[in-house]
């Protein structure tokens, strides 16, 4: 598992975290994205921004299709 796969399962077990990035999202698409890389590094699951874009972009569900189509200015 990519440390992307795994930040992202991370972030989604975490309720709060995840409602806070979506939020974050909505009005600041690309500090969103920071945001996740930097939780990575907080984590230990070190990412970049293009592996988190490239996770999320292969991801197929319906929860994170709707956060991509909010976020979709920083992807």
């Amino acid at each position: 598992m990519s440390n992307a796969a795994a930040l992202y399962a991370r972030i989604e077990n975490d309720q709060e975290l995840s409602k806070g990035l979506f939020r974050q999202a909505l009005q600041n698409p690309s500090g969103a994205l920071d945001s996740i890389c930097e939780i990575g590094n907080q984590l230990n699951l070190p990412v970049t921004l293009q592996e988190v874009k490239d996770h999320l972009n292969s991801l197929d569900d319906e929860i994170t299709k709707q956060w991509l189509i909010k976020a979709r200015g920083g992807l």
